[in-house]
């Protein structure tokens, strides 16, 4: 009984841990949150392991894996309810230099590494699917929307489900899927990237545009640094409430509330949601960088256009980032 037991274990693991990874970005997309995505999962494989015996493959593992993670998705939802940014919850600031205040009761959207997620390399296709469908102005677009419709939009765009298959997992007709389809899509459709954002990262034009951007915040210099932003960009920084719009109020809020000096800060390039982002270290009286904030940036041709700042620290652990930096 017991080898039978064993062996019934590794059977499980065998086929139902290559689609470990995909199920996180599904929660993911669905909570906002890789820290609930994590333990998500890791609620679904008990779920599955624990109905494994009873499960008669009417579907496939993949599909039934599926319905697990969305229902344990659904529940945390009604529990913890969704994860907005700044900017989804009121008007931009008009005074920069105000002190800002945290709300660390909110919990707030976070950001993801690339390499969590990882798309498969050998699928330029699925590459492009995976970092249109994980940009944080779509997943801060998808925690705005009722959880049946958000379940709806992930399931039938992102994965490809049947209506008939998504009515089946909601208990609901096809026809309300349908439907649902067609609100979320109404909602949701503001949230695609402009074109020329979703550029190659490895592209030359990019890539010198964000070393130039590294330079001048760790040279502190703010003007140099606010002319690589769009007239109309926007800066949001969770935990904090405010954020803002233009170049001006950027430039404002940079130099009011951090003050930085040449040397104060190190950047660390690094990329998530699909797009290039950096590590901020701060240094500390003896010289030695500690980690302060990740900024996930939206770049285009005219340049930065959105600055999420997210001043979480233990988020550098999904980065797979050194706890300090050693003084230059």
């Amino acid at each position: 009984m017991a080898n039978t037991t064993i062996e019934q274990e590794q059977d499980f693991q065998r086929q139902a841990d290559p689609y470990r990874r995909e199920l996180l970005a599904h929660c993911y997309r669905m909570l906002g949150s890789i820290h609930d995505a994590e333990d998500l999962v890791q609620e679904t494989y008990l779920r599955a392991w624990r109905s494994y015996e009873g499960f008669e493959g009417r579907s496939s593992l993949r599909t039934w894996l599926y319905r697990i993670a969305t229902n344990c998705c659904l529940t945390a939802i009604d529990q913890r309810g969704h994860r907005p940014m700044p900017s989804g919850l009121g008007a931009p600031g008009d005074d920069p230099e105000r002190p800002v205040v945290a709300s660390p009761e909110v919990p707030w959207l976070e950001p993801v590494p690339d390499t969590v997620l990882g798309a498969d390399a050998a699928d330029p296709a699925t590459i492009v699917a995976s970092r249109e469908t994980t940009r944080l102005a779509f997943v801060a677009a998808l925690q705005h929307l009722p959880p049946n419709q958000r379940v709806v939009l992930i399931l039938r765009e992102v994965l490809k489900w049947k209506a008939a298959e998504v009515a089946e997992l909601l208990e609901i007709s096809t026809a309300s899927v349908n439907s649902a389809l067609q609100r979320a899509r109404a909602q949701i459709q503001e949230a695609a990237p402009a074109e020329d954002e979703m550029v190659e990262p490895t592209d030359p034009g990019q890539r010198e545009l964000l070393d130039r951007y590294a330079t001048l915040f760790e040279n502190a210099d703010i003007k140099g640094l606010v002319e690589l932003f769009k007239e109309d960009a926007v800066w949001e920084m969770p935990p904090f409430p405010e954020w803002f719009v233009g170049r001006d109020h950027i430039a404002r809020l940079v130099i009011a509330q951090c003050g930085p000096l040449p040397g104060d800060f190190r950047m660390v390039p690094t990329a998530a949601n699909g797009q290039p982002a950096f590590a901020l270290y701060k240094r500390d009286e003896e010289g030695v960088y500690h980690p302060y904030q990740i900024q996930v940036l939206a770049v285009g041709g005219a340049g930065v256009s959105h600055a999420s700042v997210f001043f979480d620290v233990r988020l550098f652990r999904f980065f797979g980032l050194p706890e300090s930096l050693p003084a230059a």
